[in-house]
C-alpha cells in the first residue's frame, strides 16, 4: 500500500479553506473592525469611534420599527413554516395517482426567482390587483385594501409571501426525515385503535422532532434576515415611511451610496447576527434537554 505525505489532506482541503477565507471569515472580521470605524464607501481616512456606532442604535427610531417587523416576521414564519410543509409532506408521502403533480406543485414556487415571485405578488396585492377587483367585485370592500401601503399588511403580505415560497423546500426536508419513521409503530397504534390524528401527533411528530429543530432553526434565522420580499413589495422603499422595512434593509439603506455609513452599517450587521444566534441557542438549548 502506498502511503501518502502528511501534507496531502492538506492540499486536498486548500481550495474550500482558501475560499472560506476570502468569502466568509475575512468579511466578518473587516465588519467588525468597521463597525468601530467611520468608515465610508470610497475609504478615505478612517477613524476610530469607539462604541459610538453601537450606542446610536439605542437612539435610532429606524432601528427599533425594522427589529419590531423582524421580530413579528420570525414570530407569524415560525409555527407555520414548522407546521404547514408537515403536513403537506405526509398527504404527498401517500401512493396515490397523481401524487407527483402534487409534489411538484408544492416544489414550484422554490424553484422560481424570489425576485420574479416577489414583482408578480406586487402585481397581485396592487390596490388595482387581482385581489382587490375580485373582493370589490363581490362588494366585500368599498375601496381598494392598502396591501402594499400599509406598515403591517405589507409585512404580512411579505410573510405570505415568504411561507407559499418555503413550503416547497421545507416539505422535502420533512418527506426525508418521514422515511426514517417506523411504519411498525403506525401500525402498532392503528391496531391498538389510534385514530390518524392521534397516530400523528404520537407517531409521526415525535419521529421527525429532529428535522423539525433543524427547519424550526432555519426559519428563525431566515425570517431575521428576510430582505427580497420586503423589499420589492414596497418597490424599494420599506413601505410608508420606511416603517415596514427589515433589519436587511436598513442595513443597506445605511451603507448604499457614495456617503453611506459603512461604519453604522457594520454596527447593524453584528448586532443582527447576535439576534440570530438567540433563537438558535434557545431551540438548541430545548432540544438537547428533550434529548
Amino acid at each position: 500500500m502506498r502511503s501518502h505525505r502528511w501534507f496531502t489532506p492538506w492540499l486536498l482541503v486548500a481550495p474550500a479553506l482558501l475560499w472560506l477565507g476570502a468569502f466568509s471569515f475575512w468579511p466578518a472580521i473587516n465588519t467588525v473592525r468597521m463597525s468601530f470605524t467611520n468608515a465610508k464607501p470610497l475609504g478615505g481616512t478612517e477613524q476610530w469611534v469607539g462604541l459610538r456606532n453601537y450606542t446610536n442604535l439605542f437612539s435610532d427610531p429606524q432601528v427599533a420599527n425594522a427589529l419590531l417587523n423582524s421580530v413579528v416576521y420570525m414570530a407569524v414564519c415560525l409555527p407555520l413554516l414548522t407546521l404547514l410543509p408537515l403536513g403537506i409532506a405526509v398527504l404527498v408521502e401517500k401512493k396515490i395517482p397523481g401524487i407527483t403533480f402534487f409534489r411538484t406543485s408544492f416544489y414550484l414556487p422554490v424553484i422560481a426567482s424570489a425576485v420574479v415571485v416577489a414583482l408578480l405578488w406586487n402585481l397581485v396585492l396592487d390596490e388595482g390587483g387581482v385581489v382587490n377587483n375580485i373582493v370589490q367585485s363581490l362588494k366585500w370592500v368599498q375601496g381598494p385594501i392598502p396591501f402594499l401601503t400599509d406598515r403591517w399588511l405589507v409585512v404580512f403580505s411579505s410573510i405570505s409571501l415568504t411561507v407559499w415560497k418555503g413550503l416547497g423546500y421545507y416539505m422535502v426536508i420533512y418527506i426525508a426525515a418521514l422515511g426514517n419513521v417506523s411504519k411498525d409503530l403506525h401500525e402498532a397504534a392503528a391496531i391498538d385503535g389510534a385514530g390518524a390524528w392521534r397516530r400523528f401527533w404520537s407517531v409521526t411528530v415525535p419521529g421527525v422532532r429532529g428535522a423539525m429543530i433543524l427547519v424550526a432553526i432555519m426559519i428563525c434565522v431566515s425570517a431575521l434576515r428576510i430582505f427580497t420580499e420586503p423589499y420589492f413589495l414596497t418597490g424599494t422603499t420599506g413601505g410608508p415611511g420606511g416603517f415596514a422595512s427589515s433589519f436587511v434593509m436598513i442595513i443597506q439603506q445605511y451603507a448604499r451610496g457614495l456617503l453611506g455609513n459603512l461604519g453604522y452599517a457594520s454596527a447593524l450587521s453584528v448586532v443582527l447576527f447576535f439576534i440570530c444566534l438567540i433563537p438558535m441557542l434557545i431551540l438548541a438549548r430545548q432540544n438537547r434537554k428533550e434529548s
